[in-house]
C-alpha cells in the first residue's frame, strides 16, 4: 500500500510540472508582464492542488499505518503535601557568660587561688591583691566606732531619763552613724582587693600570674567562661521581618562537629541596621555535652514559611515563553490508555526548596504533568506516555 501511494504522489508531481519548462522560459524571455503574472497564478493554483492531494495522502497513510510515531514521554501526578520552606544563613556561636575579669584595685597580685581549666562557683575567691594597709585602717576605725557606739548608747539612756541635753544626744548619734558609714566605705575598698567569680563557670585562661602588679580596670587577670548558656546570633534580611518571629523552628548544623540540633528562635531584634538592612536574632543552643564552643561556625535553617497542602513539582519540568511566563504541559487522556494530548498550562510559582518549587496557581491536584520529554512537546500534540510516577 505504501508503494502505491508513493507512485501516485510521483505521478501527480510529474503531471503538474512536466512539459512546462520550455514554455515557462519562453514566457519569461518574452518580457510580457501580463503573461508572466498569468503563468505565476497557474503555478500557484497547481501548488495548492498538490498540497491538498498530499494532505489526502497523509490521511490515508494515517489510517493504514498501524505504527504511530508519537513523542515518548513520562509523567507524574500532581499531589498535595506539606511544604516547609527554610531560610538558610550562617552564624557564630556566642555566650553571654564569656568575660575577662579585671581588678577593681591597683596593687601587687599576692595570691592566685585557681588554675586554667578549673571549675569555679559564683562568688568563689579567685585572687587577692595587696590592700596597702587598708585592713589595718579598718581595724583602727572599728575601735573608734566601738567607742562612738558606747558613748551614743549612754547618751541615749540618759536622754530617755530626761537627763542631759538633746544636743549632746544628737551629737553622739551623728558621730556613731558617721563612724559606721566610714567603716562600710573602707570595707568596700578592701573587698575590691579580692577578685571573685561573678558566675559559675570554667577558668579558661589565667592572664596575670601571682606576684605581678595589676592596675584597676586595665590589667587582664582571668577569662571566665560558662558553656551552659549558649546562643547563635544571626543577621536576617529585613524582608523576612514578618516571617521570622520568636518560637520559629530552627535547624542548626555544626560542620566541624558533624552535628545537627533542633531548636527555636529565642529573641528577635527591634533594630534594623541601615548599612545592610538586616536585623539580628538569637537562637538558643543546648550544650549538654559541652562540645559546642564560642565562635564556632554554624549553618542555620529557619522555617520561615509552611503550607500544609502545597503542590510541588520539579523545577526541571518548567519552561518559559517569550513573554516571561512559566508553563508546563498537562496531559489529557484519549481513547488509547497510553496516548494523551499535551496542553500547555501557565503556572505561577512560589517558594523553592532544593530541586522542587511550589505552584500557587495553574495546576490542580490530580493533574498529570509531563516530566521527561517535555522540551520536545508542542501544544495540542498527541504523545505516548511510557509511565506515570505517582511518587513525584
Amino acid at each position: 500500500m505504501k508503494k502505491i501511494i508513493l507512485i501516485l504522489l510521483t505521478a501527480i508531481t510529474v503531471a503538474s510540472c512536466g512539459g512546462d519548462g520550455k514554455s515557462l522560459d519562453a514566457i519569461i524571455e518574452s518580457g510580457n508582464l501580463e503573461a508572466i503574472h498569468t503563468k505565476r497564478n497557474e503555478i500557484v493554483a497547481e501548488q495548492i492542488e498538490i498540497n491538498n492531494k498530499i494532505k489526502q495522502i497523509d490521511v490515508a497513510i494515517a489510517k493504514l499505518d498501524t505504527v504511530k510515531k508519537l513523542p515518548l514521554v513520562t509523567a507524574f501526578e500532581a499531589k498535595q503535601k506539606p511544604f516547609n520552606h527554610f531560610l538558610e544563613l550562617q552564624g557564630n556561636v556566642e555566650t553571654k557568660k564569656n568575660i575577662i575579669l579585671y581588678p577593681e584595685y591597683s596593687g601587687l597580685l599576692t595570691r592566685v587561688y585557681v588554675k586554667e581549666g578549673q571549675k569555679v562557683t559564683k562568688g568563689q575567691l579567685l585572687a587577692s591583691i595587696d590592700d596597702g594597709g587598708l585592713s589595718q585602717q579598718v581595724a583602727q576605725m572599728e575601735v573608734q566606732a566601738n567607742l562612738a557606739k558606747t558613748t551614743f548608747e549612754r547618751q541615749q539612756r540618759l536622754w530617755e531619763q530626761k537627763i542631759g541635753s538633746e544636743i549632746e544626744y544628737l551629737q553622739s548619734k551623728a558621730n556613731y552613724e558617721g563612724q559606721q558609714k566610714s567603716i562600710n566605705q573602707m570595707r568596700s575598698q578592701v573587698a575590691k582587693t579580692s577578685i571573685r567569680a561573678p558566675f559559675s563557670g570554667i577558668i579558661d585562661d589565667v592572664k596575670s600570674e601571682q606576684g605581678t602588679v595589676v592596675s584597676a580596670g586595665q590589667s587582664e587577670v582571668f577569662r571566665l567562661v560558662n558553656l551552659n548558656d549558649m546562643y547563635i546570633e544571626v543577621e536576617i534580611p529585613e524582608s523576612y521581618l514578618s516571617d521570622v518571629v520568636p518560637g520559629k523552628t530552627v535547624e542548626v548544623n555544626f560542620p566541624v562537629l558533624n552535628e545537627t540540633i533542633q531548636t527555636k528562635v529565642s529573641q528577635v531584634g527591634n533594630y534594623i541596621n541601615p548599612g545592610n538592612r538586616t536585623f539580628k536574632i538569637e537562637v538558643n543552643v543546648p550544650n549538654k555535652a559541652g562540645n559546642i564552643k564560642p565562635n564556632l561556625t554554624a549553618k542555620v535553617k529557619i522555617n520561615d514559611y509552611t503550607n500544609p497542602e502545597a503542590i510541588l513539582i520539579p523545577q526541571s519540568v518548567i519552561s518559559e515563553n517569550a513573554d516571561g511566563e512559566q508553563y508546563v504541559y498537562v496531559t489529557t487522556r484519549t481513547g488509547d490508555s497510553n496516548e494523551a494530548t499535551a496542553n500547555r498550562k501557565i503556572v505561577v510559582t512560589g517558594k523553592t526548596e532544593g530541586d522542587f518549587v511550589e505552584i500557587n496557581s495553574g495546576i490542580s491536584k490530580g493533574d498529570t504533568i509531563i516530566s521527561e520529554g517535555a522540551r520536545s512537546v508542542k501544544e495540542g500534540q498527541t504523545v505516548k506516555i511510557l509511565s506515570v510516577n505517582n511518587d513525584e
